[in-house]
C-alpha cells in the first residue's frame, strides 16, 4: 500500500500552503507544530503559521527552486518528531443555553439528546488547541465527542458576540470577536481570547488546553 503524501500548492507568489495526508488527528497536529519548527530555520522563510492539518510558509521573495523546496519539505515531514502537547491547560466557565445559546435546541434536534447529556458530553473532555485561525484568537479545538457533532447551519448568523461557545459538524470552538458564524451556538463564556494590549495578544497558542465548566444551564 503506497503511503498518502503531502499536497503542495502555491498561495500567491511568496506563500505556499503544506497539507498534511491523512485525518486531522493530535498527533497530525504535533508534526505539524514540529515542522513549522523547522520550517521557520530555512533561508528565505519569512512565517510559518499551523493550521488545521496544514502549515503556510511566508517567504520574503518569491522561492527560485520551487521544486527544491518542495522536496525538502516533504523530507522534514517525514523525518520530524510530534512536538509534545504540554501547553497549559484553562478553564473557560460557560453558561449553556439561554440568550447566549440560542441553538443548543438544534443540536438538541439533531442529536436527539436531552439538554443535560449534551451539555456533559460537551464539558466532559479537555480540549487541545490545534491552531489559531479564522480571526485574531479564535482557537480550533480538537477532541470533541463526535455524540454531539452537529452539522454547521444552512444560513450563517451575521453576528454572534465575543465569547460564544459553539459546535459545528464535528469541532467545538469560541469566538475571539463579535463577527458572522455558521456554527450551532450553544453556550457563551466571558473569557477575552484576544487583547492588543496584551503580551501576546492571544490568550491561547497550539499545544494549550481548554476545559469547559459548567457555569449553568439556561433552559
Amino acid at each position: 500500500m503506497i503511503a498518502q503524501q503531502p499536497r503542495i500548492s502555491l498561495l500567491g507568489t511568496t506563500a505556499l500552503l503544506f497539507e498534511a495526508p491523512g485525518e486531522t488527528t493530535l498527533e497530525t497536529q504535533r508534526r505539524v507544530w514540529a515542522l513549522a519548527e523547522r520550517v521557520t530555520r530555512l533561508p528565505d522563510v519569512q512565517e510559518a503559521v499551523p493550521g488545521m492539518n496544514n502549515l503556510m510558509i511566508a517567504f520574503a521573495e518569491p522561492p527560485r527552486a520551487l521544486e527544491a523546496m518542495e522536496r525538502r519539505l516533504v523530507e522534514l515531514w517525514t523525518a520530524v518528531e510530534p512536538l509534545p502537547s504540554e501547553g497549559r491547560c484553562l478553564d473557560l466557565p460557560v453558561v449553556y443555553g439561554g440568550e447566549g445559546g440560542p441553538h443548543l435546541a438544534d443540536v438538541v434536534a439533531h442529536t436527539g439528546m436531552s439538554v443535560d447529556d449534551i451539555v456533559a458530553i460537551h464539558s466532559a473532555p479537555v480540549y487541545t488547541v490545534y491552531a489559531l485561525g479564522s480571526h485574531p484568537g479564535y482557537c480550533y479545538l480538537g477532541g470533541m465527542d463526535l455524540r454531539i457533532a452537529t452539522p454547521r447551519r444552512k444560513v450563517p448568523v451575521l453576528k454572534i458576540p465575543r465569547g460564544a461557545v459553539s459546535i459545528g459538524g464535528d469541532q467545538t470552538g469560541v469566538s475571539a470577536s463579535d463577527g458572522p458564524s455558521g456554527w450551532n451556538t450553544i453556550g457563551s463564556t466571558q473569557v477575552v481570547f484576544f487583547d492588543v494590549a496584551r503580551t501576546p495578544p492571544a490568550l491561547l497558542a497550539p499545544g494549550d488546553r481548554v476545559r469547559f465548566t459548567v457555569e449553568r444551564v439556561v433552559r
